[in-house]
């Protein structure tokens, strides 16, 4: 279904609820730069290191589109599983998760008070953004002990930049993308205005020294398209 969430006036600060979760592969796709391209690398580097057994935990798994399209492409028996807040994006999920014959666990489950343990992979993709920065960094340190030695923290996150004049122009040229995408000019005020205060971005440096305070010694930038940045820290 077509995003078509913000052609109307406003009424409340954006949550993911069945309005948007309708729509909300829809959004992602043409909202986020690259987003396809992005979630086929993860996936690349999770197949490469993939062995039976092994365990991939998702945080904000919305409709598991992530964690299908992982499942289809492993050729090994590994615990996939999701966790999100949002009861109507796991509704969607599991919906999806019949159609495609996938073995795939859902929980709804907050992810600040989620026991983190025997994990060799965590993916997060746009999600850190939505947590307040002091729990962020809790998070990140519940992440890398919920880690078994050699796993991965893989992470996509909307970032911000000090020189305040170029982290304008990059909005700026984020907004003319999301035009090409098919978005009003009145369309994307909207979305700006429901995220405010809702949506806060770390820098790219900030982000590397979260995942170094958590413990992280490896931290690398796999992808970048502007103010859109993926991560992988490895523990």
């Amino acid at each position: 279904m077509k995003d078509k969430v913000f052609e109307k006036p406003i009424e409340k600060k954006f949550e993911f609820d069945e309005a948007v979760a309708s729509v909300f592969d829809d959004m992602l796709s043409r909202s986020v730069p690259f987003y396809n391209e992005v979630r086929k690398l993860m996936i690349a580097v999770i197949v490469a290191e993939q062995a039976d057994g092994k365990s991939v935990l998702d945080l904000g798994a919305s409709t598991a589109k992530f964690l299908l399209d992982l499942d289809a492409k492993l050729e090994t028996k590994m615990h996939l599983k999701g966790i999100d807040n949002s009861q109507a994006m796991l509704d969607r999920a599991r919906q999806k998760c019949v159609v495609f014959g996938a073995d795939i666990a859902l929980e709804f489950a907050d992810m600040l008070e989620y026991r983190y343990e025997g994990l060799d992979f965590i993916t997060a993709n746009y999600t850190l953004q939505f947590i307040r920065p002091m729990q962020r960094v809790e998070l990140v340190g519940q992440i890398y002990e919920g880690l078994n030695e050699g796993g991965m923290f893989l992470f996509s996150e909307k970032v911000v930049f000090d020189d305040k004049r170029l982290d304008k122009q990059l909005i700026d040229i984020y907004y003319d993308y999301k035009k090409e995408q098919g978005y009003s000019a009145y369309e994307i005020a909207q979305k700006r205005e429901a995220l405010e205060n809702i949506l806060i971005p770390f820098t790219i440096e900030e982000n590397i020294a979260m995942c170094q305070k958590a413990g992280f010694k490896q931290i690398t930038t796999l992808f970048q398209w502007a103010n859109f940045v993926t991560f992988v820290a490895k523990k």
